[in-house]
């Protein structure tokens, strides 16, 4: 039976592999664990492994799990929808959010970061496939989005994440990620980040220009969602 940290080894292989075929550095593909609905001692594994950035898409679920690690020098992403009422204690325990489509989000978080911390860096999620169950602004309202987000204090607009509709046709994931990165491109904005593609489709975000990949089944296994 195969260990976390052997998963880390085979999607490290994949990742590295999917850079050099397209002539990228491997470094400028970071692996980000997302570990929901896994405990603390899963996330403890995956650090000795050599982890440091997780991804938690529920609020309640991460605080409890960063009271257990704080012996651990973790580098705690928020990636799941958010709530109004949810912003301060966002703002006040993650280093990233990847899921930001609203503005009025965006300016409780800023107004919320505690002074001490760094700046809360932000990617603006994009709904590129138009799915109506999905998170994400509209292509159409991402411009007038990102130039109010690059204006708030207490934030660092990093770029964009997207979770494109599930397809196993290469060209169609292909064709989606590539979207991402033009739409990032087309903001004139000094961004650095885009964070896409997970466990069935990194080769391909990789391909089109991501620089986070967000993994869970292929690091943790099956999610059990009857977990808190």
């Amino acid at each position: 039976m195969s260990t976390i940290a052997d998963n880390i080894g085979l999607v490290n292989d994949r990742i590295r592999t999917a850079a050099q075929a397209v002539q990228r550095d491997e470094t400028s593909v970071h692996l980000l664990a997302v570990s929901k609905t896994k405990p603390a001692q899963a996330v403890r594994e995956a650090h000795a492994a050599g982890l440091r950035d997780f991804g938690e898409n529920y609020l309640q679920e991460a605080l409890g799990k960063q009271a257990e690690l704080t012996d651990l020098p973790l580098s705690w992403h928020f990636i799941g929808p958010i709530q109004s009422n949810k912003t301060r204690a966002i703002a006040e325990n993650f280093a990233w959010v990847h899921s930001v489509d609203r503005l009025k989000i965006a300016q409780r978080l800023s107004e919320q970061r505690p002074a001490d911390l760094a700046p809360l860096n932000i990617c603006i999620q994009v709904n590129v496939s138009g799915e109506a169950s999905k998170s994400g602004c509209t292509p159409a309202d991402l411009p007038a989005l990102a130039e109010a987000i690059n204006r708030l204090p207490r934030l660092k607009l990093r770029g964009l994440m997207a979770i494109p509709e599930p397809t196993d046709d290469r060209a169609e994931q292909d064709a989606a990620f590539a979207k991402v990165r033009d739409l990032q491109e087309s903001l004139n904005l000094k961004l650095d980040t885009l964070s896409m593609g997970m466990s069935h489709d990194l080769e391909s975000a990789i391909a089109q220009g991501a620089t986070w990949v967000r993994i869970g089944t292929a690091l943790f296994g099956a999610r059990d969602y009857g977990q808190p």
